[in-house]
C-alpha cells in the first residue's frame, strides 16, 4: 500500500473516483508490473505468469467491510448508530441484535436473519423508519382497541351477543355497527341504548342507524305551549252574545 500511495496516488488529482480504474490499469501495465521488484529482483508480470495456474479464483461476492457490533433495540424498536436512530420490526423491540455498519448502509440481524436494512445517514439526530416496521404493532393496538369496544358492547344489555350474531349473519360489517352503537351509548347513555337494542331485536331491525333513530326519537321533546298574554283591552275578546230565539221550538211543538 505504501508503494501505491507514493508512486501512484502522490500528487494525483482525479475529478471522480471511477476515473481511477483507467489510471491504475495504465500504471500497472507501464510501471508497477514491468519494474524490477526490490525483493525478488524480478518483474511482477513474469512472476504472475508462473504463479497464475496455482492461484484460487476470486470470490464472486465483494469483500465484506462491515463493522460488527452487538446492540439492543430500544422499546421504540430503534437502534442507535452514531447520533441517529434506525428502526427494526416492532416485534424486535428490546431484543439483542447484531449491527453491521458500512459506509453507505447499515444492516441489522437477529442471529443470521437480516431484519432491517437502511441507507446510512451522516446527519445528526435523525430518525430513520421503514414504514413496514410498525405495522405489527399498529395491528396489535387496533386489535386490542376493537376487543375493548366489543366488550363494552356486550355489557350494554343481555341481548347484545344475540344482536351481534344477527349482524354477522347479515354480513353487515358488524365491527362498524358495534363501534357506532358503543358511541351512541356515550351520547345517550347506556340504558336508552340498551332499551333501543331490545326493541330493535324484537322488530328484527339490525343496524346502528335504527338504534340511533330510536334514541333520537325518545329524547326529542315537543315545546310546551306558553300562556296567552293579553296586553290591550281590545284583545280581551268582549263579545256580545244575543239571546237565542226560542219561538222556533214552540212552533215545531204545535205542528207535531
Amino acid at each position: 500500500m505504501g508503494y501505491v500511495k507514493k508512486n501512484l496516488l502522490a500528487g494525483l488529482g482525479l475529478p471522480r473516483f471511477d476515473a481511477m480504474a483507467n489510471v491504475s490499469s495504465q500504471w500497472l501495465d507501464t510501471i508497477a508490473n514491468v519494474r524490477i521488484h526490490g525483493e525478488t529482483k524480478r518483474k511482477p508480470v513474469e512472476m504472475f505468469s508462473e504463479e497464475k495456474a496455482s492461484l484460487l479464483p476470486l470470490s464472486p461476492h465483494p469483500y465484506d467491510i462491515g463493522t460488527i457490533t452487538q446492540v439492543r433495540a430500544s422499546t421504540q424498536f430503534r437502534v442507535a448508530v452514531d447520533s441517529n436512530h434506525y428502526s427494526v420490526p416492532a416485534e424486535y423491540a428490546g431484543a439483542s441484535l447484531t449491527l453491521k455498519t458500512y459506509p453507505d448502509r447499515i444492516c441489522i440481524y437477529c442471529g443470521d436473519k437480516l431484519i432491517a436494512r437502511h441507507l446510512r445517514s451522516y446527519d445528526r439526530n435523525k430518525d430513520v423508519e421503514d414504514p413496514d416496521h410498525p405495522k405489527v404493532l399498529i395491528a396489535q393496538r387496533k386489535k386490542a382497541r376493537d376487543q375493548k369496544i366489543f366488550m363494552r358492547f356486550l355489557a350494554l344489555c343481555p341481548k347484545a351477543s344475540d344482536y351481534y350474531r344477527e349482524l354477522e349473519k347479515r354480513r353487515m360489517n358488524p365491527r362498524h355497527h358495534v363501534q357506532k352503537i358503543v358511541a351512541l351509548s356515550e351520547i345517550y347513555g347506556s340504558e336508552p341504548v340498551a332499551r333501543a337494542m331490545e326493541d330493535a331485536f324484537f322488530f328484527q331491525a339490525f343496524s346502528c342507524q335504527y338504534i340511533a333513530n330510536l334514541c333520537e326519537q325518545r329524547t326529542r321533546r315537543l315545546p310546551e305551549p306558553g300562556a296567552l298574554h293579553l296586553t290591550r283591552r281590545s284583545d280581551l275578546l268582549d263579545l256580545e252574545v244575543q239571546q237565542p230565539d226560542l219561538s222556533i221550538y214552540q212552533k215545531e211543538s204545535r205542528e207535531d
